[in-house]
């Protein structure tokens, strides 16, 4: 972990629980529940009631399906922690029946939906969506929202460095699978806050509309350490200023290139890790949007509003 406050600056309710299971499982908490666990009003509050729903709500596709288009997009981002999670995640969920390793144990909508999250993901200013034209749009949807999901933390997994060690993979797993990817909810309630912005939560009535736009609004608009402005910069690429531009170019095209010095250089200029922490939250989510944006408009899907 490359921050010092995702292992050590929780509010008291997460470094209880996060205790407590470690010490149950006899297993280290994993990187990505540290993350989800720090300030869930700026981030992982709306990030995981999307995530949810995504992953284990009513669908086209079947939870080892989703699971599938979700390492399938964590191969296209080159980001190994989630790419071993979400393998093992489709033998869990597939109970077999897809073999992450065999494209050819999946049917063939999937194989159609993986190629155009593909394009999504890779070039989302020249999205093709020829490969989706005989699925039902509201499957297309779905899939584009696992990429949505995947795309921001493959791209947080990577600038943060997690890492999968000794245990982890096995009851992380297996613990996520039952839990159908929910937290308690009392650890990502408001009160007993440590990060400064962290000022809005799940059931805030800011950015209201779908879970998409309030996970939106969260991060770019809403009160946080960093101006709006500057987050909403890093999320679209436009101009910062030093060292602010590389970075968030690497975190947006080329996350897996993010290294320790990259964090160091940032400190040195007189970053804190809280910004630094938004600002990379802001430039992933920002790059997962675009691709998600794109491919709404290539199914030519009409938003409300």
């Amino acid at each position: 972990m490359r921050l010092a406050i995702l292992d050590h600056g929780h509010r008291r309710r997460a470094k209880v629980f996060l205790a407590l299971t470690s010490a149950m499982s006899r297993v280290d908490s994993p990187d990505i529940v540290k993350m989800l666990l720090y300030r869930p009003g700026f981030l992982t509050g709306p990030l995981l009631d999307l995530t949810a729903d995504v992953m284990r709500g009513p669908s086209y596709w079947t939870a080892g399906e989703r699971e599938y288009l979700a390492m399938c997009t964590s191969q296209l981002l080159q980001c190994p922690f989630c790419i071993d999670t979400h393998a093992e995640l489709t033998r869990i969920a597939g109970q077999g029946d897809i073999d992450p390793d065999d494209p050819a144990t999946t049917r063939t909508e999937l194989h159609a939906v993986r190629a155009f999250v593909a394009t999504v993901t890779r070039t989302p200013d020249r999205v093709d969506a020829t490969a989706v034209a005989g699925l039902p749009e509201q499957a297309v949807l779905e899939a584009l929202h696992v990429s949505l999901v995947f795309g921001i933390i493959n791209r947080l997994a990577n600038a943060f460095g997690f890492t999968l060690r000794d245990g982890q993979l096995h009851s992380g797993t297996r613990a996520l699978h039952r839990a159908g990817y929910r937290f308690p909810r009392f650890l990502l309630a408001e009160g007993d806050t440590t990060g400064p912005g962290d000022t809005t939560g799940p059931g805030d009535t800011a950015g209201s509309g779908d879970a998409v736009e309030k996970l939106r609004h969260a991060v770019l608009d809403a009160p946080a350490t960093i101006d709006p402005a500057v987050r909403k910069a890093a999320a679209a690429g436009d101009p910062l200023p030093e060292a602010w531009q590389s970075y968030a170019t690497t975190v947006r095209d080329a996350s897996y290139k993010v290294t320790d010095a990259d964090i160091d250089r940032l400190t040195a200029a007189g970053h804190t890790e809280e910004e630094i922490y938004e600002v990379t939250v802001a430039a992933a989510v920002g790059a997962a949007m675009r691709g998600f944006d794109a491919g709404r408009h290539a199914i030519g899907y009409k938003t409300v509003g």
